[in-house]
């Protein structure tokens, strides 16, 4: 246990933070299934900038690693595409 009140505080906030991501990347891996799922060209460029949007907010406070961020975007651009 921790003996110091910064260590303590520590330890709430790490959890909070814990939650928090996990919230976000749960939220957007679901955003990208629903993607993946979209048949219509249209629904589909409509909802790529937002997951983007969520790709790029996780990566930019390493959730994720960028270059995972990257091929996640590139491979849903083609996916968009090729509708």
């Amino acid at each position: 246990m921790a003996n110091h009140k910064s260590a303590l505080k520590r330890i709430r906030s790490n959890e909070a933070k814990r939650l928090t991501n996990r919230y976000q990347h749960k939220t957007t891996r679901n955003a990208i299934k629903k993607l993946r799922e979209m048949e219509t060209a249209k629904d589909a460029q409509d909802f790529y900038p937002t997951v983007v949007s969520m790709i790029d907010k996780l990566a930019k406070k390493n959730v994720i690693h960028a270059n995972k961020a990257a091929n996640l975007k590139s491979g849903l651009a083609k996916h968009v595409a090729s509708l």
